[in-house]
């Protein structure tokens, strides 16, 4: 599969914030419960809010295509990470999505490759990012590109509160 990869323009935002929460319920929506992916959906990760996140300054989104398809997204944030972090240098992987038909398809190799070109380039000497503790699949592909738990924290989706593992790995 020939994948090619850009950087999102304030004019791709209505595009990131589609393919963000139809990448986001098509992942999760089958391990937790309608009410609180609906609620989620609709109060905290909105098509607005997502809008708006493009082009802001500290985010960057790149975008990943298969010929003209769309295949996958990350979004990385630069800023202070969570204090047990230890590295003010560092970039934040803040999601990381293939589209549902793309899994497997070396869409997430080929952004995660990208996201710690990006890190290098900027200087960081760390990427970190967060990841639902059930999210085995997830975490199994972030443990093989050496990525170590440091820490946890709390998400809240919906009414339902789960815990997320914060992995880090030197870039």
């Amino acid at each position: 599969m020939a994948l090619t990869l850009r950087t999102a323009t304030r004019q791709d935002a209505v595009l990131i914030a589609d393919l963000s929460q139809q990448t986001f319920y098509d992942a999760f929506a089958a391990d937790n419960r309608p009410e609180d992916m609906e609620k989620f959906l609709k109060e905290q990760f909105t098509r607005g809010r997502l809008i708006l996140e493009v082009g802001r300054a500290g985010l960057q989104f790149l975008l990943a295509y298969e010929s003209d398809e769309v295949a996958g997204y990350v979004k990385l944030r630069e800023g202070p990470g969570p204090r047990t972090l230890g590295s003010s240098n560092a970039l934040e992987i803040a999601r990381l999505y293939a589209v549902s038909n793309m899994i497997g398809r070396g869409v997430g190799k080929a952004l995660m490759q990208a996201s710690i070109d990006e890190a290098k380039a900027g200087g960081k000497d760390t990427v970190w990012l967060g990841v639902w503790e059930k999210n085995q699949r997830a975490i199994e592909f972030y443990t093989r590109w050496g990525f170590e738990k440091f820490d946890e924290t709390d998400f809240v989706l919906g009414d339902d509160v789960q815990r997320d593992w914060l992995m880090r790995r030197k870039v």
